[in-house]
Formats: C-alpha cells, sequence, structure tokens
C-alpha cells in the first residue's frame, strides 16, 4: 500500500444548508470510492458536529463534499485552514467567490469573459414599482437566482412585473442579494475541471423550460451527452472558456464550471463549482468516466490534486 492511501479521510456531508439531501448522497458515494482505492474513510455528518474534534481523529485530509452554505462558500475552509487540517478543493477566497453568483459574475465581467446582462437587487432597498424597469432592462425575460444557493434553489424565470416580483420575493427567502439575468434561450453544457485540465464537455437536454432541481435530481427525462456532440474547434475553445473562469474565481483543485450557447451563437458563462455533485452519477463522474477515470481513480486523482496543494 502507497503512503497515499496510507491516510485517513474524513469525507465531510450533509450539513444544514438547503442542499443536505444532494450532500448526504455525494458523501456516500465518495466514501465508497475512497473505500474502494484503500484508504480508511470516517464519514462525517457535519449537522451538530464540532469541527474542532477533527484533531483529536487524527486526520490527515478532510475530503469536503458539502454543497452550499458552509461548506461550499468558504467557512469549514477557513475552519479548516485555522487548524492545520489539509482539505480537497478551493481555498477560502476561491470558494467564497465562486459561491457568489454576483461577485463571480462582476468578476468574469472584469476578466473579460462572456456573461449574460444582469442586475442586482438587495432585500432592504428593493420596491415592487422597479420590476419592470428591471425586466425591460433586460430583455423582457429574465432567471431570478438567489446569490449564495446551488443545485437550481431558489431560481425562477419572469416574463412580466408580476412573475419577477413574486419570484424575488421567494428567492428573498434564501438570501439578501438577488441576481436578476437576462434569459438566455440555448443549450447548456458544462466542464469538469481537474487539477490544470478540463475534462470532456457535457451537454445537458432537458424538455423542462431549464435545469432546475427537478431536472437535475428527479426527473428521469434529462439526458447527458458526453462526447458533447461538439465540433472539435468549439470544444476547445468551451475547455479554454471553463478553464479561465475557473482560475478567474480562484477556484482550485477540482470543480465544474456551466455556460451556455445564447441564440447569437456565443458562449456565456453561469457559474464555477467548487463542490460539485460526486454521486455515482453525477455529471463531474460522468466526464471523468469518458476521459477514461472510474468513480474511485477520480476521487483518488482529487486526493492526490489535494495532497501536491
Amino acid at each position: 500500500m502507497s503512503a497515499l492511501n496510507e491516510q485517513k479521510i474524513a469525507v465531510l456531508y450533509g450539513g444544514d444548508s438547503a442542499e443536505r439531501e444532494v450532500s448526504l448522497s455525494s458523501g456516500q458515494g465518495v466514501a465508497n470510492g475512497l473505500r474502494q482505492a484503500g484508504f480508511t474513510v470516517e464519514l462525517i455528518d457535519t449537522k451538530g458536529f464540532c469541527l474542532t474534534d477533527l484533531v483529536k481523529r487524527n486526520i490527515d485530509l478532510v475530503f469536503i463534499a458539502l454543497h452550499g452554505r458552509g461548506g461550499e462558500d468558504g467557512c469549514v475552509q477557513g475552519a479548516l485552514q485555522y487548524m492545520g487540517i489539509p482539505y480537497t478543493g478551493s481555498d477560502v477566497l476561491g470558494s467564497a467567490l465562486s459561491m457568489d453568483k454576483i461577485r463571480s459574475k462582476q468578476i468574469f465581467q472584469a476578466q473579460g469573459l462572456p456573461t449574460a446582462p444582469f442586475a442586482v437587487v438587495e432585500k432592504s432597498k428593493y420596491q415592487s414599482s422597479e420590476a419592470q424597469y428591471i425586466l425591460q432592462s433586460l430583455g423582457g425575460k429574465v432567471m431570478v437566482k438567489p446569490a449564495n444557493e446551488g443545485s437550481s434553489i431558489g431560481m425562477a424565470i419572469a416574463e412580466n412585473s408580476e412573475e419577477l416580483h413574486l419570484a424575488l420575493m421567494s428567492a428573498f427567502a434564501y438570501d439578501q442579494q438577488i441576481l436578476v439575468e437576462a434569459w438566455i434561450n440555448g443549450p447548456e453544457y458544462t466542464v469538469a475541471i481537474l487539477g490544470d485540465e478540463a475534462l470532456p464537455v457535457i451537454h445537458m437536454e432537458t424538455p423542462r423550460e431549464f435545469y432546475d432541481y427537478e431536472a437535475k435530481y428527479q426527473s428521469t427525462t434529462t439526458q447527458y451527452h458526453c462526447p458533447s456532440g461538439l465540433a472539435e474547434q468549439d470544444e476547445k475553445e468551451l475547455k479554454s472558456l471553463a478553464l479561465k473562469a475557473f482560475k478567474a474565481t480562484g477556484a482550485k483543485g477540482w470543480g465544474r464550471v456551466d455556460m451556455m450557447k445564447d441564440n447569437d451563437d456565443n458562449w456565456q458563462l453561469l457559474e464555477v463549482n467548487t463542490v460539485p455533485g460526486m454521486t455515482e452519477t453525477s455529471l463531474v463522474p460522468k466526464s471523468a468516466k469518458v476521459y477514461g477515470l472510474t468513480f474511485s481513480e477520480l476521487v483518488t486523482r482529487i486526493v492526490e490534486i489535494s495532497t501536491e496543494k
């Protein structure tokens, strides 16, 4: 047995974010994959767990499988860094910036990377009379997104001022700041990042109006195409764009970048995910399989990258 898989790894999963159920599945998948690779694994649900207890358990590395607030936004990364415990994925800054949809889009703009026009709505300042102006300024149809949620939680489409107002009111239950993004009417793609490399592109197709929570986790009609069906040059261009976006937000190690192609045939960046889903059927493992990595090899490679870091 190599020194690498003599490490004792704690897989943090569950937690108490809105993405808890997805995280429970990811953590179990990661733990199974690591055990198959020969690692000693302790699976820890962080809901009600005191992170300082990790010090007493002689953990060599933490594999973060927490999605959403507390696990993907830099909080747990900061705590682990303070305690001197190595962990997988992005550091505090990269996690926080990537998690915040508003800040990451502002970074894309500043870096000259393509992303759809948007407006920022603050709960403390919002008045219903603003809805019509926001809608008109963004082309008449928009996507409403809480700034710091994942898995499409709290997202909604709006095509008139009443729908936008109601969507904002619902989104305010999740966040104080809401991203209102011009509607992109085109196919959606995702690129998994492993180290400094972009893996094969996946094209997602759903009969639903957008790739929402149900399309991601519940529907049997969602289709995933990998290879993506893109021309070789387009695939190369998309991978390059994904790596630039990943680097722009300070993300590291591994993750996933989502984007769409608009009606004018332009790529539009959506977001960077620093702790994407990791069940056997999640997007990153699908792409890794086409690349030539089994699930167990994928999680081992993430550990290797994190150890090198």
